[in-house]
């Protein structure tokens, strides 16, 4: 982002960045460039076939559905679906745009990648880092855009995707309980054949008859409606899920269902290109077949040509314009609001939830990542440039705040404590995710050493490098996050001692988190009541500065 400047009643005003580079580049594989046309294409062939051999198939009319016209809970449901979705996409671009890749593997090694939305292969500098890979995004497409936002993106792609999902369960139940579920759920294997009757007239350019949409839709129609709202949305509910470090390390089998974290995340940009043709098909459409009538169905209930539902409907779209608009001035100038609200909303369902997760995946060595992206200022001050070889020598990691026996350790009074190994898979929260082999000891074995006091609730760890906006690089985890089996002071990398790049000379790893809590060459640990007395209170230099939250198990 830009300079941060603290504003009126103490909210930091974040401006936007004068990015150098602002192209936009999207570079898709040729095989699935290929692969997406054949998609499209090989359907449209058959139709024609079918279509040139034997003319256009004859087409039932569709049974009555039921009950007819569109209840005022559908219509509710329907433009809270829109405006949330607008959300959605919006602020998942930004997500996106963070790390600009897409790949069909969990090592992410560069070059590796499917499609890529930068015009920068990856830079062969060491220093390169996936921070520096980010992408600039206009606020125009992206929430909130610009660059380096992915902390104010996520909280709103999250609030957006709960009450979404509130939104669906509330509308299937009704659609249940109803009786309007027959509109939109097929009841025999006769809508799969006259729904591909239907495809032929639309793909050769012959407009079925239509039905009365009021009772009944087409059965290519059921069949897409159904596809959306029971096949697309659950989809990306389960691969969205799919890329939680607290789940992907408490139930290793859960991504491996889709084919891997990486391939979660694929399918679910694809799943969003899926939304996005069906909107393209579905408002030509309605515009094609009768607009009045159509937007008097799903705005005003009726069923009639009155001009009423067109301006009820555009009233409805100025008004996702203006709640965008309004997002977009809270996202820079009121930011903390965003980010407390997010903690004060859902923070207590994902600690009741996600945080109670424990890591305890474990991966094979022949799954090491062939490399590893990096993040975070290496130090520059003299007091971690001054640490001896591999800068172990002269290094004691203090151990201070409410513990009943504080002290300093070296490397090798750690590795006294009993040296524990793993092999995990690393999550970032720009989208990234690598395996490592890390070597150290737990958390829970130091803690064991200096004995917090009943008070002590929070663990700080804090830095020899410095945060992205200058100023001491710390963070900090619960106690009870920080006792989790898999929460690691590692001093090794792939059996290696712990690169200067990666966080030497000790690094922290909690595995059931995103990367940002892993505080790299760790200065000292510092037990404590509560967070709101470290830096400006928020939990984290990432919290602080660019409104991370404080607990990154999603």
């Amino acid at each position: 982002m830009g300079e941060l400047i603290e504003g009126v009643h103490g909210n930091p005003l974040v401006y936007p960045p004068a990015s150098k580079d602002r192209r936009l580049r999207v570079y898709v594989r040729r095989p699935f460039i290929l692969l997406a046309c054949g998609l499209v294409l090989v359907p449209v062939a058959c139709a024609w076939a079918w279509y040139l051999a034997v003319g256009l198939p004859q087409l039932r009319p569709p049974p009555p559905a039921g009950l007819a016209g569109f209840p005022g809970w559908l219509r509710l449901a329907h433009f809270a679906n829109l405006l949330l979705m607008v959300f959605l996409v919006r602020s998942g671009l930004s997500i996106l745009m963070d790390h600009p890749r897409l790949y069909w593997n969990d090592h992410c090694t560069p070059g590796s990648e499917w499609a890529r939305f930068t015009p920068l292969e990856m830079p062969k500098d060491p220093a390169w880092t996936a921070k520096d890979d980010s992408r600039f995004l206009t606020p125009w497409l992206g929430l909130p855009g610009y660059r380096h936002t992915v902390g104010i993106a996520r909280h709103w792609h999250f609030l957006a995707a709960f009450f979404w999902l509130a939104n669906g369960v509330v509308y299937a139940v009704l659609l249940a309980t109803s009786g309007h579920w027959r509109r939109l759920i097929p009841t025999g294997v006769e809508t799969c054949t006259e729904a591909a009757k239907v495809f032929v007239h639309y793909a050769t350019l012959h407009m079925p008859p239509e039905p009365d949409r009021f009772v009944a839709y087409n059965p290519l129609q059921q069949l897409a409606y159904a596809g959306v709202v029971f096949g697309l949305a659950p989809l990306s509910i389960l691969t969205g899920l799919a890329m939680s470090p607290a789940i992907d390390n408490w139930a290793g089998w859960y991504p491996r269902l889709f084919g891997g974290r990486q391939v979660a995340r694929s399918l679910h940009f694809l799943l969003l290109c899926g939304y996005g043709g069906f909107v393209v098909v579905h408002v030509t459409l309605v515009a094609v077949t009768g607009l009045r009538k159509n937007l008097n169905h799903i705005t005003l209930g009726t069923d009639d040509d009155s001009p009423a539902g067109f301006w009820l409907f555009f009233a409805g779209l100025a008004a996702i314009a203006a709640a965008c608009a309004a997002a977009h001035w809270v996202s820079w100038h009121r930011p903390r609001w965003v980010q407390m609200g997010f903690r004060r909303l859902l923070g207590p369902l994902q600690r009741a939830t996600l945080h109670r997760l424990p890591a305890r995946v474990q991966y094979d060595r022949r799954q090491i990542s062939p490399s590893f992206w990096t993040n975070g200022k290496q130090p520059s001050c003299p007091e971690w440039k001054s640490l001896g070889h591999l800068r172990r020598e002269g290094y004691r990691l203090r151990v201070s705040g409410l513990v009943a026996s504080p002290g300093e350790f070296s490397i090798t009074d750690l590795e006294r404590l009993g040296k524990r190994e793993q092999v995990t898979l690393h999550h970032c929260i720009q989208g990234w995710t690598g395996v490592a082999a890390w070597g150290g000891v737990t958390v829970r074995q130091l803690m064991d050493v200096v004995q917090p006091l009943p008070t002590a609730r929070i663990v700080v760890f804090r830095s020899f490098g410095e945060g992205h906006y200058g100023g001491e690089f710390y963070d900090t985890l619960t106690i009870e996050n920080a006792g989790d089996p898999q929460t690691l002071l590692a001093w090794e990398m792939n059996d290696q001692p712990l690169p200067d790049r990666h966080g030497a000379p000790l690094r922290l790893r909690v595995e059931n988190q995103l990367g940002y809590k892993m505080v790299k060459w760790i200065k000292s640990i510092e037990f404590v009541t509560s967070e709101a007395s470290i830096g400006k209170g928020y939990g984290g230099k990432n919290e602080d500065d660019e409104y991370y939250p404080v607990v990154a198990d999603i």
